[in-house]
């Protein structure tokens, strides 16, 4: 199943956003699974470089790679299992927002945990922990 967002396939993202917060349903229980995923991540690989005096020294670059956000189905081991056990074809993955910053990802990923209280419902959600850091100022400045 690909993603949708406002009942639309999503094949690409603008670059403009660092990430969205999604929902991933099961159809056959209803039950379903809240979270957040970036569309890359830094990756630091080391480079040798020769110096100008001739001495070799090692470099660390940084540089953004792609996620595996196209084909992702959660963190949650319980989800992923019902996933492989039941078949891709009855989970629907759907966009619930983009976001521009880790902030503002982070904030709304636990706010809809929250609004659901998908951590006191077992029977209905896959969630089992919720785990935010979020500062007043950071979510000022990305609103």
């Amino acid at each position: 199943m690909t993603w949708t967002y406002k009942d639309e396939p999503v094949d690409e993202v603008d670059p403009s956003f660092i990430g969205f917060v999604y929902c991933i349903s099961n159809v056959i229980d209803g039950r379903k699974y809240f979270g957040k995923k970036k569309l890359t991540f830094k990756k630091t690989s080391i480079k040798t470089v020769k110096l100008k005096n001739g001495t070799k020294r090692k470099k660390k670059i940084r540089s953004n790679v792609p996620s595996d956000w196209d084909t992702y189905y959660g963190s949650s081991e319980e989800l992923k299992a019902d996933v492989t056990k039941l078949g891709k074809e009855n989970f629907t993955r759907e966009i619930l927002r983009f976001c521009k910053t880790l902030t503002e990802l982070s904030y709304y990923e636990s706010k809809i945990q929250f609004e659901t209280d998908c951590l006191l419902y077992p029977d209905k959600y896959y969630n089992a922990w919720i785990s935010s850091r979020v500062r007043r100022d950071h979510m000022l400045k990305s609103c």
